[in-house]
């Protein structure tokens, strides 16, 4: 009697799931049980790409390259034979595209901080495929924890101006999946702000009055001063 056909397996032999565009990926179809010859069609979301025929239990080999973001999705494949009616479905492999990210932008509200003062810098990379992982640096020397990113969103760190030495320049870094690719972001001052004296206020306020009693001074000799000085005469 003929043996019945097995549900087939798909696996991945070259390339990884996280794929760049125009890398090249291999796919082995097979079914355990069942009588050859075998036919194998790969499909993508229900559409047919590629058909193989075997003639003895050996798998079916299908090769893609990845040349747009159309590639990308969920395959399986389907395996016939003679004594089969309709065949039978594998199990399926979802691609995913990984892409660069784009430098990332190192921000703040404010560039000017005074000591005991605190402050927040946010880093933010716009493209680039998620999650994207931040790294923050004053200097050379790392700052904080990674901040790993699932969202489309800045990673944000608050600092305290506990001293001299906590002002200066700062950087962050942004890596994802994607081979080779980490970005350093622009760099970031932050300056010390120049704080206002509290006797300040006290002499511009006596300079004021100062100023109002020359001008009154000046203001009264026509009619006080001079009147005052004919009469003596």
């Amino acid at each position: 009697f003929p043996e019945m056909l097995s549900n087939p397996t798909l696996v991945l032999v070259q390339g990884t799931l996280n794929v760049v565009l125009k890398q090249n990926v291999t796919l082995s179809c097979l079914s355990q049980a069942g009588s050859p010859p075998f036919r194998y069609t790969l499909f993508k979301h229900n559409q047919q790409v590629s058909a193989v025929n075997r003639s003895d239990l050996t798998p079916a080999l299908f090769t893609l390259t990845i040349s747009s973001a159309s590639d990308v999705g969920e395959y399986k494949c389907k395996a016939e034979c003679n004594n089969s009616s309709g065949g039978k479905y594998s199990n399926s492999l979802n691609f995913t595209l990984i892409e660069p990210i784009s430098k990332p932008v190192l921000s703040s509200p404010t560039s000017h901080a005074k000591k005991g003062q605190n402050v927040t810098l946010s880093c933010f990379s716009e493209n680039g495929s998620l999650p994207i992982t931040y790294l923050f640096f004053k200097g050379k020397q790392n700052i904080s924890p990674q901040k790993t990113m699932q969202k489309r969103e800045a990673a944000v760190i608050f600092l305290f101006m506990d001293s001299l030495s906590d002002f200066g320049t700062y950087k962050c870094k942004a890596s994802n999946s994607f081979p080779n690719n980490t970005k350093y972001s622009n760099s970031f001052n932050f300056t010390l702000a120049e704080e206002r004296s509290h006797s300040q206020p006290l002499l511009i306020s006596l300079g004021l009055i100062l100023l109002l009693l020359v001008i009154g001074f000046a203001l009264a000799i026509p009619f006080f001063i001079i009147p005052l000085y004919k009469s003596s005469e």
